[in-house]
């Protein structure tokens, strides 16, 4: 049983009086331009641009996001068994649980508040605050210009998941796993909670957005230190940019193409392929056994992060194609950069595809596969690595609210050194998942 110290206690006690008027005039349902937390949610890239609703004073949203997983996954490598390379062992039975909570609060006309807050995850079993922002679909400011500006703009301010790609409106997000048709995201995982602001333009179905923060996953006053191959002790803040097109015609056919660009110059420790606090959904799988070896350290398996620290470039391309029930979501990715050791920067490579049907009342059943395959060239290597993944899944909506999803995962680790644990390395197995969104 979890043991609360006297401060979380305390923090309760202060915070449970300052909510509980707000609570009480929550409001469980839409607010303006808001992407929902349940079913109606997939598929739901950035928040729909409506028009802005009359204001008739503060309105709270309380949701969540609730996962439950039970895993029976195996792996080895060409080592396993002989020490010191020997995996962690495994053994069928439940993970820990996970739970997101999410308030969301329409301030005044065209103006909403996020905040989302991580009950418990693997990474961090005590409450942590992922980040929360403002949203501007109206400026509160008077004049036919501004009116007509913000029919097609939208301001986004705080410390927020950046829109970087289309893949991370997909992901599992701790305890929010009902956007994901599978049960983990990908193997290079682009996502992070930054500092910053973006702008966007939506018109016709063309969208472009702009974004600066300031490329880490919290704030920073330090200064930066020069190393013996890099002097460069300037922080510079992240630019990013997105563009595409979202067109569809009615219930029949809709296409989705996007591209995003992100650059981080000189970085005190950037965090773009490293930004998830909540972890993996594939508990402990080619992790090596050993003292301070726990769910919450080694809370990344399975996926592969390039290191790139200190300057990154990074690009990413997806498609989306949906016609009736048949869904095809596309990625390719594409990066560069290194850490501030580091003189020459190395490259990675991500491609992942998804293949989805879903079908009976309202869609409320789907089947999946996906196969996502990673090159890297990792700090220290001569040559390059490769991990592939692939993935059978299936899921059933019970409501909008509640989803019941398994997948059968098979992973492989190619051209690792021998040096390296993960030379021959492997791992499959299903895992099952059961899931609330409100």
């Amino acid at each position: 049983m979890k043991q609360f110290s006297f401060q979380q206690v305390k923090q309760a006690a202060i915070l449970v009086p300052l909510l509980l008027p707000l609570l009480l005039k929550a409001q469980f349902d839409s607010l303006t331009n808001f992407r929902y937390y349940d079913k109606r949610g997939v598929n739901v890239f950035e928040s729909p641009k409506q028009p802005v609703e009359e204001y008739n004073g503060l309105k709270v949203r309380v949701g969540a996001g609730f996962t439950q997983g039970f895993q029976s996954l195996s792996h080895a490598n060409s080592a396993d068994g002989k020490a010191p390379d020997n995996l962690y062992a495994l053994s069928p039975g439940f993970t820990t649980a996970m739970a997101n909570l999410n308030i969301d609060v329409q301030l005044a006309a065209g103006i909403r508040l996020n905040l989302t807050s991580y009950l418990s995850t693997r990474h961090h079993n005590e409450t942590w605050v992922k980040g929360g922002y403002l949203q501007f679909d109206k400026l509160p400011f008077k004049g036919a210009f501004w009116d007509r500006l913000m029919k097609t703009v939208t301001i986004k301010v705080g410390h927020m998941e950046i829109n970087y790609g289309d893949a991370h409106f997909r992901r599992s997000d701790g305890g929010q796993t009902l956007y994901n048709p599978f049960v983990e995201n990908y193997i290079l995982d682009a996502y992070s909670t930054e500092i910053g602001g973006e702008v966007y333009a939506r018109k016709n179905g063309f969208f472009v957005m702009g974004g600066i923060s300031n490329g880490m996953i919290k704030g920073k006053v330090d200064s930066l230190v020069a190393t013996p191959v890099d002097g460069n002790i300037h922080k510079s803040p992240a630019l990013y940019v997105k563009g595409g097109i979202d067109k569809s015609v009615d219930d029949l056919f809709r296409i989705r193409l996007s591209g995003s660009y992100y650059h981080d110059g000189s970085s005190g420790g950037n965090t773009l392929f490293s930004g998830d606090r909540a972890g993996s959904n594939y508990f402990m799988v080619m992790e090596k056994a050993g003292p301070g070896v726990t769910y919450a350290s080694n809370a990344f398996s399975g996926r592969l992060n390039p290191g790139f620290s200190k300057k990154v470039d990074a690009i990413q391309l997806n498609g989306f194609i949906k016609i009736i029930g048949f869904e095809i979501f596309a990625t390719y990715e594409t990066a560069r950069g290194r850490t501030a050791e580091e003189e020459a920067t190395r490259r990675v490579e991500q491609f992942a595809f998804d293949g989805i049907y879903r079908f009976g009342y309202n869609e409320n059943i789907f089947i999946g596969t996906r196969y996502n395959i990673v090159t890297v060239r990792l700090a220290g290597y001569t040559n390059n690595v490769t991990i592939d993944r692939a993935v059978m899944s299936v899921g059933w909506f019970l409501t909008r609210n509640i989803l019941l999803k398994g997948e059968i995962v098979d992973q492989l680790y190619k051209d690792f050194p021998e040096t390296d644990y993960r030379n021959g390395g492997k791992f499959n197995g299903y895992v099952i998942q059961a899931v609330v969104g409100f």
